[in-house]
């Protein structure tokens, strides 16, 4: 999530997939030339990010970092924003868990997509975006945020029959927009302009 200071800057943050601490394998330079880098996952639109770090950074993952203003990161020289094809093997084994992490932790924040989902189309809402939620789920949540906003992941489990884990679900649709380029809407992972 964004972060701010009543008079300090936004700041964004991200969470460590893969740290390399002899930075790239595929860098044919001599491996005191290489600083170290990591993979990591923005907390409020979910973009890759490849980091370098200063020589004597001790990161590991998981941990939480500040990409954005360049002014107030901490032992990092650079940041640029990848694609998911550019992640590490490791750090592609790590995404679905920190997403699971980030989702769980902002929980008010993800119910509310069920609470304030919108029609897309005059044929598609936004709740159809999710894996699973037809027709059917989607007006059986619709009416229910009627009598109610939704509270909870387990408020959503216990009013709507037949939506199960809606922690799961957001999670995979997630996934799916930061593995696939091509989709045509998006809910939560955002391609904004790059960070340097």
């Amino acid at each position: 999530m964004t972060d701010s200071d009543s008079d300090g800057p936004r700041l964004r943050h991200a969470v460590l997939l893969d740290y390399l601490p002899h930075g790239r394998a595929d860098d044919d330079r001599p491996q005191y030339q290489k600083p170290p880098l990591a993979y990591a996952v923005g907390e409020s639109d979910f973009r890759l990010f490849e980091t370098v770090f200063e020589d004597e950074a001790e990161e590991s993952i998981g941990d939480r970092v500040v990409v954005e203003p360049a002014e107030e990161r901490e032992d990092i020289d650079r940041v640029r924003t990848i694609e998911y094809e550019d992640l590490s093997g490791g750090a592609q084994s790590e995404l679905e868990y920190a997403i699971e992490d980030i989702v769980t932790e902002n929980e008010g924040r993800f119910v509310d997509f069920y609470n304030d989902a919108q029609p897309i189309t005059l044929r598609l809402h936004q709740l159809n975006l999710l894996p699973g939620i037809g027709k059917k789920l989607r007006n059986n949540v619709l009416d229910e945020r009627k009598r109610g906003k939704f509270e909870s992941f387990e408020d959503l489990e216990e009013r709507i029959s037949g939506l199960h884990d809606p922690k799961s679900v957001l999670t995979e649709r997630i996934m799916e927009e930061i593995r696939d380029d091509d989709l045509k809407y998006r809910a939560f992972a955002g391609r904004e302009e790059r960070a340097e």
